[in-house]
């Protein structure tokens, strides 16, 4: 991790539920897309331990991606090499940065959770690393903290754009992605686009094709490009099978399934299932898709995307996860919500229009939120300047830009 990008990228957000979670007999594990800011969370982290009086001889601190520590990528070598430096007689700190990398380090893992005075922090670029043997081993013992790309409002602290007229760095925002090293980049099309295709490929093989043993990246890259180009449409395994089947080539719904949710492990992709307001149930078919940085979806389609209400869509889906917030398409009848937000405090519907400054575009984008007939507050987030208190009967319409930067 560049010491640049460790200095001058903080993650209030992520650092402060960290904080949160000291001194808790439980492991952390963070988890998110590669590049995404983990390493960096662990370097705050141990700052703020330090600035707490922890000693340098208490913290253990391993990247496994790092060529100095190949030698621990077998777990019995990882739990030998940390044993031996565990301090007695105070709490020892242990960071293991991509600790998938470790064949079998869920027994680590497990092994060292178990000893006296030892707080153990992990991260991985794989839902793998929860879903597996670790999951079993470490039932009830692990608190996941997911991290996402920057959002609108860290992005505008980071370049220091103002918040008072957010629309030029927004398009920036849009064309270049979120991952956090980007405003480094002090906006260079051509390094920024390098600095992605890197991010892209390894992600594609080696949180991918590697380990999924995938051999067929050509096929891989063809799915990609169809999620990505899709983001916001219904879409199935079947239909992507049907679609490159009538190019000519032969597949099975199972191969395209497969590699689908090797994409979903990997944090590259999210699936959002539909929901049924008023039967109130999940439904199993088509659900929708979003990708985790608008850069790499532009880099795989080769522009910057003309499709402005369903990128903003996927803008809003990832700052609902950020808030903390359970996302589900609501579906009613005929009609579609783009997203049911459920949280503690209850529902909140959410419809996204780049404009409804036309009134039949407004009328239709209001008629799944006004079919509704519960009382949890509903929102239209629009690109539209509009007034402040704009209201339709009872369905807040408010400024996208301006909900993105606002306090939570």
């Amino acid at each position: 991790m560049d010491t640049r990008e460790q200095l001058l990228m903080p993650r209030d957000e992520y650092l402060k539920q960290l904080i949160a979670w000291h001194g808790k007999h439980v492991i952390k594990v963070i988890t998110g897309v590669r590049r995404c800011g983990k390493s960096t969370l662990f370097s705050l982290y141990i700052r703020y331990l330090k600035e707490l009086g922890v000693q340098d001889r208490q913290i253990i601190s391993i990247n496994l991606e790092h060529i100095e520590y190949e030698h621990l990528l077998d777990y019995h070598a990882l739990y030998r090499h940390i044993k031996e430096l565990l301090q007695l007689d105070v709490q020892t700190y242990v960071f293991i940065d991509e600790i998938q990398q470790c064949k079998g380090f869920e027994k680590a893992v497990d092994s060292l959770f178990i000893k006296e005075n030892i707080d153990l922090y992990i991260t991985g670029s794989n839902a793998y690393l929860l879903s597996g043997e670790l999951a079993t081993f470490l039932s009830g013992r692990y608190v996941e903290i997911r991290i996402l790309p920057l959002s609108f409002r860290e992005y505008l602290e980071f370049t220091h754009a103002g918040k008072d007229n957010p629309a030029l760095p927004f398009n920036r925002y849009l064309k270049h992605g979120f991952f956090p090293y980007i405003p480094m980049l002090e906006q260079q099309d051509p390094i920024i686009r390098t600095y992605i295709e890197g991010i892209y490929t390894t992600i594609l093989l080696k949180d991918v094709a590697q380990r999924k043993a995938i051999t067929d990246v050509a096929l891989l890259e063809r799915i990609i490009k169809f999620l990505g180009s899709s983001i916001g449409s219904p879409i199935s395994a079947k239909k992507i099978c049907d679609t490159i089947i009538s190019s000519g080539r032969k597949i099975s719904v199972n191969t395209v399934d497969a590699y689908m949710q090797a994409l979903l492990d990997s944090y590259i992709f999210y699936k959002v299932d539909r929901y049924d307001i008023k039967g109130r149930s999940f439904l199993k078919t088509l659900g929708k898709y979003y990708i985790v940085d608008m850069g790499l979806r532009n880099h795989l389609l080769m522009n910057s995307g003309s499709d402005i209400g369903h990128q903003i869509e996927n803008i809003e889906y990832l700052e609902l996860l950020r808030r903390g917030y359970q996302v589900s398409i609501g579906k009613l009848e005929d009609k579609e919500v783009d997203f049911v937000a459920a949280s503690q405090e209850g529902l909140l519907y959410v419809q996204v229009s780049a404009s409804v400054l036309d009134q039949a575009t407004l009328k239709r984008e209001l008629a799944p939120l006004q079919a509704i007939r519960d009382h949890h507050p509903k929102v239209l987030l629009t690109l539209d300047e509009i007034g402040a208190g704009s209201n339709h009967d009872g369905i807040q319409q408010k400024n996208l830009l301006q909900w993105l930067v606002d306090s939570r």
